[in-house]
């Protein structure tokens, strides 16, 4: 019998199989399109939801997987995918439905993730999304302020935090340091900001981190952030540092709070099937998470020498051990 783990495996090898033996695959295929940054784990966790509606590559789809590293580049691929005249598009991250729906206002989208989908203008109303993109939202920006809350559970005495994230114009990146601020004010703590520009950031962020003399740090989220690196040059502080994702917590970093980024790019494959069979993106209700992860990493927190509070490992949806 086929497992799950056996489905996805057989699925990514086909996507690198030459055009000309998928062709000799099914008659008759779907045509899914998916753009993304690159994020480990998100290709398999979209295909593995894909084939538990019964959707499997080279058998009844065709996958056209565009990735990159690079934010700049989404624009050209999401043209690329568009041309490509796919039933539908999956898109990863915030910014590569905003590429695509710059790219087409016909062509069905479906976000595995975005930020605040209402804030960034990707749909009209999580209820009503309007237009041709539907999906799941990730965020809103008051997160911002629950995870800083966390952090300071974590570090009870910590009465400056430093905060890194993007310096972008972006809604949703303004909108997540303007709650960070009043978070900051309304829990007695001095915020200190690290808006990186660039990758080439981060040695300015340990300068302005070292200055402050925080006894913490939260990360806020950015779609272009590293993860391994701005997980490295974090946990280097030996501070406790709370995180977006569970993906950072993977890298080694101490804590995260946010989405299970795996269940909710699963979840897509929800969307692709009701617009497969005929339903209108503007008539699907975008989704936001029921459920934050609380995931705390002991193996980082003993190696800093740190002790968790019992209440905050009581709380965890996970504690790595």
């Amino acid at each position: 019998m086929l497992t799950r783990r056996t489905i996805v495996a057989a699925a990514l090898a086909l996507l690198s199989a030459p055009a000309k033996i998928l062709a000799q695959q099914a008659v008759t295929q779907w045509r899914i399109g998916v753009l993304m940054p690159e994020r480990p784990g998100a290709l398999e966790a979209l295909i593995e939801g894909l084939s538990e509606l019964d959707y499997v590559p080279g058998r009844n789809i065709t996958l056209d997987v565009h990735r990159t590293a690079k934010t700049d580049e989404l624009p050209r691929l999401a043209a690329d995918l568009v041309g490509r005249d796919p039933h539908v598009i999956i898109a990863v991250s915030g910014r590569a439905v905003e590429a695509l729906k710059a790219a087409s206002k016909t062509v069905p989208i479906v976000m595995a993730s975005s930020g605040d989908a209402v804030r960034e203008g990707l749909v009209a109303t999580l209820a009503r999304p309007g237009g041709n993109v539907t999906g799941l939202t990730f965020i809103s920006p008051d997160i911002a302020a629950k995870r800083l809350q966390i952090l300071k559970e974590a570090a009870p005495t910590a009465i400056r935090i430093g905060v890194i994230g993007c310096s972008s114009s972006h809604p949703v990146t303004t909108a997540q340091w303007s709650e960070v601020q009043s978070a900051g004010r309304r829990l007695g703590i001095h915020v200190a900001p690290v808006k990186l520009r660039s990758v080439d950031d981060l040695s300015r962020a340990v300068e302005v981190v070292r200055q402050e003399n925080v006894a913490a740090i939260l990360v806020l989220d950015c779609s272009w952030f590293p993860v391994e690196r701005v997980t490295a040059v974090v946990s280097a502080f030996r501070v406790p540092a709370l995180y977006p994702y569970p993906r950072y917590v993977r890298a080694g970093g101490l804590m995260s709070y946010g989405p299970n980024s795996e269940k909710e790019y699963r979840r897509a494959a929800f969307f692709v099937d009701k617009i497969l069979k005929g339903t209108k993106p503007a008539d699907l209700p975008v989704e936001q998470p029921k459920h934050f992860d609380l995931i705390i990493n002991l193996n980082t927190a003993k190696a800093l020498g740190l002790t968790i509070p019992p209440s905050l490992l009581l709380r965890a949806d996970q504690v790595i051990e």
